[in-house]
């Protein structure tokens, strides 16, 4: 059974990875997938093509998708896996022993795993469920985020109605600097400000499966959403997913005893009112020492974390909506946003592009290679080309339509005289400008077929 290939994003996130100098196994649990799959495409990307700063789509598609089968053995692996969650219930009864459970694959499956190979997955199956809750953080590692499964709210005036806002959280594990913010926006805006806030980005940023950020929940290979994964690229960091299900909430119980418990009894007029105070509950959270130290949050982030969290780019981060179009036969895509149309080659004609597009750029790929890139222009019904986008018939076209008389004679002119006086005769002869220039234009085409010499004649 071929194995389903792991995604452009997580290709991406893999090199990132590997280039920040992280081992296989902690890559494996960051992206979402085996070491063996790690392992086989670094394999894959370690030409020199992909050793580049930012390799392109099309070669790293190339490199990691053109032989993507299955791991030599992983039919046989995976009835063991199986067996083993059976093993684990029987061992402990009595009289269970190993070489028992060994004899008992062994009759399901016989050309199954030797016994010490038997030993040594099982054993690493044991380990995996024998977890303590303690967690271990390295410094600037991971950026946590969620939404609060509590809302915040306040009360329009006018109408008297509770408006009930989202509320971000973003954590720094290792220092316990925290940060939250009631808002109506998309969660990975409210992520780029609270990056801006620091001016550093973590390596990993780890955050539930909220549909705003994750589009596919796996406990293994999440898919994320497009503006997730475009603003992993704009940070150089990567996106990582809890478990489905399995919420881990000690942020949020944070926020909820030092946050909403003291602004409980508090009312708000508007958005603006109900930020300053949270913000001003988190200014005290951050500077308020740990339990049985002088040191608080704040004191770990500036001396130890800051320092060691990547730095941001000048730019900030712009979100790009995602559209699958087809190239029509004019050769150009339609934005039906604002029914407004932008050219690609015409050699691309009837073929289904992704076009990305915010307010200031349009951007059209073809099998992960950008195609056309434009600025996007807000006038309605209206068309953006390139003249390389245009066949050669079509670009002399648009040449004769932006030639004026001036043009036309000086052109003329470098010919001979007799053509610069015909040309003039030519364009005062008829009251049809348009026609005229046709006309002139075609005559001048002659020096081409013709040469120089006799088209003065």
């Amino acid at each position: 059974m071929a194995q389903t290939p792991i995604a452009m994003e997580q290709l991406r996130q893999l090199l990132q990875l590997h280039n920040d100098g992280v081992g296989i196994r902690e890559m494996a649990r960051r992206i979402g997938i085996s070491r063996n799959s790690v392992r086989k495409y670094l394999c894959l990307l370690s030409d020199d093509s992909t050793q580049e700063q930012h390799p392109d789509n099309k070669t790293l598609a190339e490199k990691a998708y053109t032989n993507d089968n299955t791991v030599h053995d992983m039919h046989r692996l995976e009835q063991l896996v199986v067996h083993l969650k059976y093993a684990q219930e029987e061992l402990g009864k009595v009289g269970v022993t190993r070489q028992l459970l060994w004899q008992e694959y062994l009759q399901q499956h016989p050309d199954g795993y030797a016994y010490s190979h038997y030993c040594h997955h099982l054993n690493q199956y044991l380990k995996k469920l024998d977890v303590t809750m303690h967690m271990e953080y390295s410094i600037a590692d991971m950026m946590m985020i969620d939404l609060a499964g509590k809302k915040l709210h306040y009360i329009d005036l006018p109408t008297g109605e509770l408006i009930e806002c989202e509320v971000f959280i973003a954590i720094l594990p290792f220092s316990g600097l925290i940060f939250c913010e009631p808002a109506n926006s998309r969660l990975c805006s409210l992520h780029q400000r609270y990056a801006v806030i620091l001016w550093r980005s973590s390596y990993t940023i780890l955050c539930d499966n909220l549909r705003t950020a994750v589009k596919q929940p796996n406990r293994y290979e999440p898919l994320f959403t497009d503006i997730c994964t475009q603003l992993s690229e704009h940070y150089t960091t990567t996106f990582s997913a809890t478990r489905p299900y399995s919420p881990r909430d000690k942020a949020a119980n944070i926020i909820y005893n030092n946050v909403y418990g003291p602004l409980r009894k508090r009312d708000f007029s508007n958005l603006k009112a109900l930020n300053a105070a949270v913000h001003e509950q988190m200014l005290l959270l951050n500077n308020k020492p740990y339990k049985g130290t002088p040191y608080s949050r704040w004191h770990y982030f500036e001396q130890q974390e800051q320092s060691s969290l990547k730095p941001l780019l000048p730019q900030l981060f712009s979100a790009k909506k995602v559209v699958q179009l087809t190239v029509q036969r004019n050769y150009h895509v339609q934005l039906s946003e604002d029914h407004r149309y932008y050219s690609v080659a015409y050699v691309h004609v009837g073929k289904k592009v992704k076009v990305l597009y915010d307010q200031r750029t349009v951007e059209v790929y073809l099998d992960h290679q950008r195609i056309a890139l434009h600025r996007r222009d807000g006038h309605n019904k209206a068309y953006t080309t390139l003249a390389e986008h245009m066949p050669p018939h079509h670009q002399r076209m648009q040449q004769i339509k932006g030639w004026n008389r001036e043009d036309l004679l000086q052109q003329a002119a470098r010919i001979g005289t007799s053509t610069h006086q015909a040309a003039g005769l030519m364009l005062e002869n008829s009251i049809y400008i348009e026609q005229n220039y046709k006309a002139c234009f075609g005559m001048l085409m002659l020096q081409k077929k013709y040469g120089s010499d006799r088209s003065s004649l």
